[in-house]
């Protein structure tokens, strides 16, 4: 296909081997709090730093990649993360939740710089090929899907301390994707402007468009609805419920899949139906999710919810990834994609540091009911919006 160029595999590759992190902290890092936090309900503590760690650092990465260009940035990233996966390792050897806590936030600002990897790939291809680009590159999820829980488990009785391999073992993985990243070339347009600001607009201005919203909404809302239960699943099915480690293992790896599992069609689905469509359908998905898993606890109704809330999230943040660039112009990229992943990545720390909380003190119910309203919000944005062109809106770009 035309659109799987150099750069966006090289690019899909690597972030298969870094995003990694995300699945194994989401696996482990509740069952570590769990053994060193001082009370029950931080345990999920490290799962929520994960994501205050990347929402703390989208913008100086915007800034770092505007100042010095995405490659150095993506270099140095993989080799602080490596550092930040040592150290994890090496708190859990020292019995230190604190220390354990600042280690994944290390972890958490290496995935801010993954996350450009998706506005990489669309710099790499033509306007019209953004929506695949963007969903290719998110199936190295895929990889990491698996790759993230099973590093949890083989490394886990490495060390004397329960689950410290595992992080030595990610630091390895981590170190992999220095090579891939080394083959990247940047777009040498994308890298000739990057300091330029000419036409660049005010962010006031910027923000009176509808679509900036919608966009920025659809991946905001979509990740904190998603972290908002995910992070608290691992709890509620092994400590609360009593399912299995290996089951619980499972659900967290088949909630992954699914939710890189449909960028194998979910570009060509904007191409041919719009985002604010298959925005809806994301929206649809979340709602039978939530449902689901409000009508039962058994292994059954955990597999089926986090399916569905896995493929929900892909659709509206492939979505708004996609639709992005149609707000802005070639000098306000790394201001506008900076602030929106902050937004992000800011809703979902939110959204995780509440989550261990609400599970401990009001149990799994009332935190499935407390997700609904947060989707209604991103209705109200969809209902409002009237795309006036196809492709869903005039791009700003120009």
């Amino acid at each position: 296909m035309p659109y799987r160029t150099k750069n966006v595999v090289l690019l899909t590759l690597a972030g298969a081997l870094a995003l990694s992190t995300a699945p194994l902290v989401v696996f482990v890092g509740g069952l570590v709090g769990a053994m060193l936090a001082p009370t029950a309900a931080l345990a999920t503590l490290p799962v929520a730093l994960l994501v205050v760690g990347t929402a703390s650092a989208v913008m100086p990465v915007a800034w770092s990649m505007q100042r010095f260009g995405r490659k150095s940035v993506f270099l140095a990233s993989a080799g602080f993360s490596m550092l930040g996966a040592i150290a994890a390792a090496y708190a859990i050897s020292k019995q230190s939740f604190m220390l354990f806590n600042l280690a994944v936030v290390v972890l958490g600002a290496g995935l801010a710089v993954v996350q450009q990897f998706r506005f990489a790939a669309m710099e790499s291809v033509a306007v019209s090929q953004h929506s695949q680009a963007a969903s290719f590159v998110l199936l190295g999820g895929l990889v990491a899907a698996f790759l993230g829980p099973e590093v949890g488990t083989i490394g886990r009785n490495w060390l004397a301390a329960e689950y410290g391999g595992s992080f030595l073992l990610l630091a390895g993985v981590l170190a992999l994707s220095i090579p891939v990243l080394m083959a990247y070339t940047p777009n040498p347009a994308q890298a000739e402007n990057r300091l330029t600001n000419t036409n660049a607009r005010p962010l006031k201005e910027i923000a009176k468009q509808h679509v900036f919203w919608v966009a920025i909404g659809a991946g905001a809302i979509g990740y904190a609805v998603m972290s908002f239960v995910m992070t608290a699943t691992p709890i509620s099915m092994h400590h609360e419920i009593g399912h299995s480690i290996e089951d619980t293992k499972w659900v967290i790896q088949t909630h992954i899949m699914a939710m890189y599992l449909p960028s194998f069609f979910s570009g060509m689905l904007i191409q041919k139906f719009g985002h604010k469509r298959l925005m809806i359908a994301g929206i649809i998905a979340f709602v039978f999710s939530i449902v689901i898993a409000y009508s039962g606890a058994a292994l059954s109704h955990f597999y089926s919810s986090l399916i569905l809330l896995g493929v929900g999230w892909n659709f509206l943040f492939v979505s708004g990834t996609s639709l992005l660039p149609y707000a802005y112009r070639e000098s306000e990229r790394f201001h506008v994609q900076g602030l929106n992943d902050f937004s992000v990545f800011g809703l979902q720390a939110i959204a995780a540091l509440s989550s261990g909380i609400v599970v401990f003190q009001f149990g799994w119910g009332v935190l499935l009911l407390l997700a609904l309203p947060i989707l209604v919000i991103q209705i109200m944005l969809l209902v409002t919006w009237s795309p006036n062109k196809p492709q869903d809106s005039q791009q700003a770009h120009g």
